[in-house]
């Protein structure tokens, strides 16, 4: 900062140390010579503050240059890993999902295997049922045509009364 004050000090000096006869000065007015030397003092002032920081400006300029590109470089690396785990999620997702397809077709494996058993048995069962009920039909003949006999026997073991004889 000190060296952009000395460099305005020169400047503003140097127009003013002009070697000119004083009867020149008196010749222009008092605001042309104002305005030339407030341009003049400006041009000096900017020229002097560009000579002065322009290196410095340069080097922030290539640093900021150099880190935009390396900001560039991490960003296409952070895009490149973010599809990367995307993708691996959804490779997960669809493994996970696979497993289970497989878990529920094996479970209805086992349920098909359950209903056919499950239809044996009924089945064993319905003709276990009709042979209890065919057996019970014929007990209950036998026992009706054993009790058709047995009255028989007691209607032939009766005594009947004889007939009585004729009094005479």
């Amino acid at each position: 900062m000190e060296e952009v004050t000395e460099v305005a000090a020169e400047a503003t000096e140097s127009p003013l140390k002009t070697e000119s006869h004083p009867s020149d000065q008196a010749a222009t007015s008092g605001a042309a010579v104002q305005e030339a030397v407030d341009e003049e003092t400006v041009s000096l002032l900017t020229d002097g503050l560009i000579r002065k920081l322009g290196p410095e400006t340069d080097s922030v300029k290539d640093k900021l240059d150099e880190l935009i590109r390396n900001q560039e470089v991490m960003i296409e690396a952070m895009q490149h890993e973010n599809t990367r785990f995307t993708e691996s999620e959804a490779t997960k997702s669809l493994g996970e999902l696979l497993s289970e397809a497989k878990r529920y077709h094996n479970k209805l494996v086992l349920i098909r295997k359950e209903m056919v058993a499950l239809h044996e048995k009924s089945t064993k069962l319905k003709k276990r049922a009709l042979k209890l009920q065919q057996q019970k039909q014929k007990e209950d003949l036998h026992r009706e045509q054993q009790k058709e006999r047995e009255l028989e026997k007691e209607r032939q073991l009766m005594a009947r009364p004889a007939a009585k004889p004729e009094q005479r």
